[in-house]
């Protein structure tokens, strides 16, 4: 094969893998943190029991981590649930020593809400004043992070 081959057929590869549908996950839009699944952090599983797995998003620093026990997020949860979502720090702090400061940005707006929670990284009920794709500045006791998390507009 010639050169000219060679180019034909690497362009054709590099296409193939620049057509698949990734239309419904967070990173084709840019929005969101990766949402896991599986075992959490060895650092932020202490009072889990068994391989202490659920949904969570690390912090883009890694020093903190959501478990989110409201996952999916929505903005509207017809069953009566809430966004409750378990905040844990990889560095412990005093308890007491200073909330969790959320600073909130909707993606693409000059929307933006503050949450706190009292006491630090903990557990907490989370919710946003509209459905999309929310930039959190995350501060406590000395310490920063940030994530993205999608709220839907409703859950099915």
């Amino acid at each position: 094969m010639g050169s000219r081959g060679r180019v034909l057929l690497a362009s054709i590869v590099l296409l193939a893998g620049c057509t698949t549908d990734r239309s419904t996950t967070p990173e084709a839009t840019g929005c969101g943190s990766r949402v896991e699944t599986g075992a959490l952090p060895d650092w932020a599983d202490a009072g889990f029991s068994g391989d202490a797995s659920a949904p969570h998003v690390l912090g883009a620093k890694g020093d903190i981590v959501a478990v989110l026990f409201g996952h999916p997020l929505a903005q509207v949860r017809p069953d009566g649930s809430s966004n409750k979502i378990l905040w844990v720090a990889r560095t412990p702090t005093d308890a007491l020593s200073t909330p969790l400061a959320i600073t909130a940005t909707l993606d693409g707006t000059d929307t933006r809400v503050i949450r706190e929670v009292a006491g630090g990284p903990g557990p907490s009920i989370i919710d946003l004043p509209r459905a999309g794709c929310w930039r959190l500045e995350l501060r406590w006791a000395g310490h920063t992070d940030t994530m993205t998390l999608v709220y839907a507009e409703q859950l099915p």
